[in-house]
């Protein structure tokens, strides 16, 4: 446990300093939506699909606020997959790159216990960030939305980013445990997100590359379904929790393994 209180006050003013940058993500997006929903939105509904493609805009009708939060809500999901993967390498890493892991390794707990307080910490941080942007997120879409309520749709976006961020989270840590150099990880971790969100945007502009989006989580779920009220693929959350699973089984084994750097 007091691993676990010691991550989290690590921690912490990165928490804050991510919590605040959320909310005036959002506030700034959604204020821009005016400019989507005046008398010019016919300019931007006739737009060619492929330029809609490259900017994000997909099918969404972004004359309207729940289309505009679809619009933003890709923005907002890489945001927060950077502060998760960069969170889970630097929790596994962090003691070899600061010198205390001979501190951390003289205590009376096992590594896998170390790597679960670790995990755990870094989860409640992803939890208190999808909070922090869920409740930033429905009153902000409500005060432009003049149409019916979409606060459903939006915690189905939320639950759906939370579901990328433990992705992304489980991958940093498990690319930590398993490189020899720690400090790679993160600079690592963020090259897979990137070339996850080049293959969002390539598969956006054409469907004969359909096939990479399994190498993208960002395409893992269909948020014009979310848009339409349709809710999240069961299969597709299956297959993602599986995954999570599958990473953090690796960062458990290869830490277990590894020689650790004092």
């Amino acid at each position: 446990m007091n691993i676990f209180i010691r991550e989290l006050k690590a921690n912490r003013k990165a928490l804050i300093i991510w919590s605040a940058c959320m909310i005036l993500f959002i506030a700034s997006g959604m204020m821009k939506y005016t400019a989507y929903s005046s008398s010019n939105s016919d300019v931007i509904t006739n737009l060619p699909a492929t330029i809609k493609a490259l900017f994000g805009m997909g099918s969404f009708d972004v004359t309207k606020a729940s289309g505009f939060f679809a619009f933003l809500f890709i923005f907002l999901e890489v945001t927060v997959g950077i502060h998760a993967v960069l969170l889970g390498a630097g929790i596994i890493a962090k003691e070899e790159n600061d010198k205390t892991a001979e501190f951390l390794m003289i205590k009376p707990v096992s590594r896998a216990s170390i790597i679960t307080y670790k995990l755990f910490a870094a989860l409640f941080n992803i939890i208190v960030l999808n909070i922090v942007t869920l409740v930033t997120s429905i009153p902000m879409v409500a005060a432009y939305n003049k149409g019916k309520d979409v606060s459903g749709e939006i915690a189905i976006f939320i639950l759906s980013m939370f579901l990328v961020q433990l992705i992304f989270l489980s991958l940093g840590a498990a690319m930590s445990a398993f490189l020899k150099k720690p400090k790679a990880s993160g600079s690592l971790s963020i090259g897979v997100l990137l070339v996850g969100y080049v293959i969002f945007e390539i598969t956006n502009l054409t469907d004969k590359l359909n096939f990479l989006n399994i190498l993208s989580p960002f395409k893992y779920f269909n948020y014009g379904d979310i848009v339409d009220g349709n809710g999240l693929n069961i299969g597709i959350v299956l297959l993602s929790l599986l995954l999570i699973a599958v990473l953090i089984f690796s960062t458990y084994f290869f830490y277990q393994k590894r020689d650790l750097k004092v």
